[in-house]
């Protein structure tokens, strides 16, 4: 969408405060209208759920998330609805000409996801909205999201991810995703992030930043997972729900639903804090009920039944696999994997083999390891396994079909984005070269 390259020169703020004043984005109304999410596993689903609180509520609400999955697109939402292509085309054109005017008189180059973060903006502001979520890249600290000034935010999980950039430690990684976050505002923190709870206490306290914590300062309970649906109770201050329904599966859903639902009612009480209890109840029972977001445990095909997931690291994997045995039982089932070429093959392989005896491996179109890599370490993590290879998507999607009709079988296919999404395209009559990531 842009001639650029994915990242621009160096930490970018500077110059996305200079892009968005060069566009006459108003950063204070930024601010009034808008959470950020951000996170190692979860960020998606939870900005998703978030939006659709604020949709329920009566909101014209703005989503923008990365990566996409299908489309472009599917960035830029405007309750519910993607960003048409011919006012991408047009506010592409628009925002590329303040990118030329602010890199020639700051010597700077800017990257796609900075063009794309100014254009979520400009269309935000465009459709005139009341409510917006913003989803980070990488991080908090140098995000461009983080120009967004948001008093509430949110980090759903945390992983070892981007470690170059981010640090080589927990702390250090969840500090950067913090300060996405403005001074004086409020974090969500969700459930595995409260093993470092004293760290982010003290890192918060010097901002004036409060800290909350999923299971701590908010309370879920009564967790029922079923295919079928889940539901969960939820407290946080004087909002009391019981039975809250789930329209997302997976265990790890309820830590994501909590996390959106408190951000939103913080949200509330600065923007409107007159709005009468029932209507946020309603809105909170609405939203998570309706929410939906592709891609995690989603169901593709009943006959086989197959399963993807797009999580891709350690943690979201194991989270998974749990919610995989929880909701569709933990036997007879063939893993399709593959792992990009820039990740941990060892540790993502390693999480996810010693639950299957017959994998596949293969190599996704885009950016995928070599699959002889890929099978080695399934054979070291799982040594009585069937181990078969795959040369491409296409091939794994046969060949895992084939199986499962043989076995009478179902099919999982986990260990990266590129490889969940191919895999469901080509199941579904597409073609993985028609698919265009960044």
């Amino acid at each position: 969408m842009f001639d650029l390259p994915k990242y621009g020169d160096g930490i970018c703020l500077a110059r996305m405060a200079a892009l968005l004043e060069a566009l006459s984005i108003d950063r204070a109304w930024l601010q009034r209208i808008s959470v950020v999410v951000t996170g190692s596993n979860g960020k998606g689903s939870t900005a998703a759920i978030c939006a659709r609180i604020g949709r329920a509520s009566g909101l014209r609400t703005g989503l923008f998330t990365s990566p996409h999955l299908y489309r472009f697109n599917e960035r830029i939402q405007v309750d519910g609805g993607e960003i048409d292509d011919e006012t991408f085309a047009r506010l592409k054109r628009q925002v590329g000409a303040a990118i030329a005017s602010v890199s020639e008189h700051l010597g700077e180059r800017f990257g796609a996801f900075e063009a794309l973060f100014a254009l979520a903006c400009l269309h935000f502001r465009e459709r005139q909205c009341d409510f917006a979520v913003f989803e980070a890249g990488i991080g908090g600290r140098y995000d461009p999201v983080r120009l967004v000034g948001a008093r509430e935010a949110s980090v759903t999980s945390l992983d070892f991810e981007h470690v170059e950039l981010l640090g080589h430690s927990l702390e250090l990684i969840a500090s950067d995703k913090s300060d996405a976050c403005a001074a004086g505002g409020t974090i969500v923190y969700g459930e595995n992030c409260r093993t470092l709870r004293p760290h982010l206490l003290e890192y918060n306290r010097s901002r004036g930043c409060t800290s909350l914590f999923v299971r701590d300062e908010i309370a879920i309970g009564n967790e029922i997972s079923k295919v079928s649906g889940q539901q969960f109770d939820f407290r946080f201050g004087d909002h009391d729900f019981g039975g809250l329904e789930l329209g997302l599966t997976g265990a790890f859903q309820f830590n994501n639903a909590a996390i959106a639902a408190t951000m939103f009612l913080l949200w509330l009480q600065r923007a409107q804090p007159r709005k009468a209890a029932d209507q946020v109840e309603a809105a909170i029972r609405d939203g998570l009920r309706d929410a939906r977001w592709p891609g995690r445990l989603e169901a593709i095909r009943q006959n086989p039944l197959t399963v993807i997931d797009v999580g891709h690291t350690p943690d979201g994997i194991r989270q998974s696999l749990a919610s995989l045995a929880s909701l569709h039982g933990a036997d007879n089932w063939i893993l399709v994997t593959g792992v990009s070429g820039d990740k941990r093959a060892d540790e993502i392989v390693g999480a996810l083999a010693p639950s299957f005896d017959t994998i596949i491996c293969t190599t996704a179109h885009h950016k995928g390891g070599d699959a002889n890599m890929i099978a080695a370490a399934a054979q070291r993590a799982n040594p009585e396994s069937d181990v078969r290879l795959a040369a491409t998507i296409e091939d794994a999607v046969q060949l895992s079909q084939k199986l499962a009709t043989e076995k009478r079988r179902r099919i999982y296919v986990a260990g990266g984005l590129f490889l969940a999404i191919e895999y469901a395209t080509v199941a579904k009559g597409g073609r993985t070269q028609d698919l265009n990531f960044f």
